[in-house]
């Protein structure tokens, strides 16, 4: 839907990644899919996604199944800037799924999240 672009930064191996792109297919968009382990990050667009979803750095960093504590970047005193380039070294640091539509840029944990920023939500399944 080109009037309502929503992009989401996906892992195709994570299952809320999976779930959060079914809602979003479900509710009528054909997103553009990034998945960024492939394409990797700009310090640029992490600086802006941290901005655009109110976490920070740190609230975007992933912990489980990523080497954030081996790198330090768990401990209290590694700065936004150390978090932010590690990152850009090794993307799986980055928690996801994250969705991006006009409405705003959202880190989809629980998958839910993503309905905060559609023009439209999913139809119920009755069944």
């Amino acid at each position: 839907m080109t009037d309502f672009p929503v992009t989401i930064f996906h892992n195709p191996k994570c299952g809320t990644s999976r779930n959060t792109l079914a809602i979003i297919e479900a509710a009528g968009y054909a997103p553009t899919v990034v998945e960024y382990l492939k394409a990797g990050w700009t310090l640029e667009q992490l600086k802006d996604l941290a901005a655009r979803t109110g976490l920070g750095a740190r609230g975007l960093l992933r912990v489980k199944g990523a080497p954030a504590e081996e790198l330090g970047l768990t401990d209290p005193a590694a700065t936004d800037d150390a978090i932010l380039a590690a990152m850009v070294e090794n993307p799986i640091l980055v928690e996801r799924p994250i969705v991006v539509t006009p409405r705003g840029a959202v880190l989809a944990r629980p998958k839910e999240k993503v309905l905060e920023i559609l023009d439209r939500h999913p139809p119920t399944d009755a069944s």
